[in-house]
């Protein structure tokens, strides 16, 4: 299984969020696993659509996510998917 890993400012919205391994063989399945464990927290990460929401950043393997609209990028047994919040603002 892949392990997850997110920023703290997550833990803001969802305090009980844990990183550690998830089932899935895509980012798109990461995330529905994740939102089975954390209810809502799919609904902040992704829009009505299942693309990635313009403040959230998502690495595979230490480089961006390919697919921000589908989340189609494989994920094997042992990467690790970081998920962020993108800060902005001046």
């Amino acid at each position: 299984m892949p392990k997850v890993r997110f920023t703290p400012h997550l833990r803001r919205f969802f305090p009980k969020l844990e990183e550690g391994p998830v089932e899935g063989v895509t980012v798109a399945e990461v995330i529905r696993a994740l939102d089975q464990k954390h209810p809502g927290l799919a609904a902040y990460l992704v829009d009505d659509r299942g693309a990635l929401r313009k403040h959230v950043n998502v690495f595979l393997r230490e480089e961006p996510v390919r697919d921000r609209d589908r989340l189609s990028d494989a994920v094997a047994p042992g990467d690790e998917v970081f998920i962020l919040q993108a800060l902005s603002g001046g």
